[in-house]
């Protein structure tokens, strides 16, 4: 084997020329060392704390019955669900950001977040709904706010600016349905909306782990097939014709991609806001390189929910907030950066 560049390229004897990005590599390696860190520190966070190497011992099967209870039972598909929703969110936030090309272009303002809300409200309002229930109705508004944001922003394919301003008009418009759903429930029902609507990983256990797993096994290697046809999609459609790119196959191909992990992850935790906002710009600023940056996003929005919900459940004592407050105040702090430097480089 022969290296060009060898931060850049990989020749293999019969002349395969592979990009490899080390910076990125390593990145990717790193935040999944964190993650997996930070998801083993959670497991033995909580009021019968576990020691870390009691932790891995645990789930290797070498605990004792109270341990594997605790770890196995209720913690670790609380675990698996914040690491497979951070997942979720960030390579949906990574694969919004790029079709659109911009940096604004996620789940959070484009109101499929609120999508996914009114579906699980009108389920607890107007039918009292079981948590199945919920979860199913959080997936259809998803996938229908989704595809409303698709057709009316189609006028000879879909592009940015147009994708981003219908997504905040029905983002306001699914905000106002919302509020009036609120209005008409009950108190308890009212209660239990507001709670789902936090966003939280409490009480998570394996019956939301295998569905959120399946589909992430189906779309994420779907994703990273057409990773090349994404990076060619930010060149601008006409260089993407040139270079023999689907254009308009491959942009709803993601974009159906985009909306079902999105869809998927609000009906498994509520709306977690801005981890799909802010994953994305994070990874591209730790990897320096250009592109949608899929695994290095993917891996950052695993880390930084399971590491939101560690703070949520130790940093404020005896209150422990749902995750969604935390990713909530980050998250806005972060978009406020964002928004000042964008505007102070003239994007905006």
């Amino acid at each position: 084997m022969t290296t060009n560049r060898a931060n850049r390229a990989v020749r293999t004897p019969g002349g395969l020329s592979v990009r490899l990005d080390v910076r990125a590599l390593t990145v990717v390696v790193l935040l999944l060392l964190a993650a997996l860190a930070a998801s083993v520190v959670l497991i033995g966070t909580g009021d019968f704390p576990i020691p870390a190497a009691d932790v891995l011992k645990t789930l290797v099967g070498n605990g004792d019955a109270g341990q594997e209870f605790i770890v196995n039972e209720l913690r670790l598909p609380r675990v698996l669900v914040g690491l497979l929703v951070g997942a979720s969110l960030g390579l949906g936030g990574a694969l919004f950001q790029s079709v659109s090309r911009n940096p604004l272009g996620s789940p959070d303002v484009l109101g499929l977040g609120q999508g996914a809300t009114a579906g699980a409200l009108v389920v607890i309002v107007l039918f009292s709904g079981d948590a199945s229930a919920v979860t199913l109705g959080a997936l259809v508004g998803g996938l229908a706010t989704g595809l409303a944001i698709y057709v009316l922003a189609w006028k000879q394919g879909v592009h940015g600016y147009r994708l981003v301003l219908v997504g905040i008009g029905v983002s306001a418009i699914v905000t106002a349905v919302n509020g009036y759903l609120l209005t008409k429930a009950d108190i308890v029902d009212a209660a239990r909306a507001v709670v789902w609507m936090t966003g939280s990983l409490s009480g998570r256990d394996w019956a939301q782990v295998w569905p959120l797993l399946a589909l992430c096994a189906v779309l994420v290697p779907l994703v990273l097939a057409n990773a090349r046809g994404l990076r060619m999609l930010e060149m601008g459609d006409d260089v993407s014709y040139s270079l023999g790119v689907r254009v308009e196959r491959v942009r709803m191909l993601l974009l159906v991609a985009a909306v079902l992990l999105t869809a998927a992850a609000t009906a498994a935790a509520g709306p977690v806001s801005f981890v799909a906002l802010t994953a994305p710009q994070l990874a591209r600023r730790l990897t320096r390189s250009p592109g949608p940056n899929l695994l290095p996003s993917l891996c950052m929005g695993a880390a930084l929910l399971v590491t939101a919900d560690w703070v949520s459940q130790r940093v404020f004592g005896a209150d422990q907030l749902p995750v969604g407050v935390v990713t909530g105040v980050l998250g806005g702090v972060y978009l406020l950066w964002l928004l000042v430097t964008e505007r102070r480089a003239g994007r905006i």
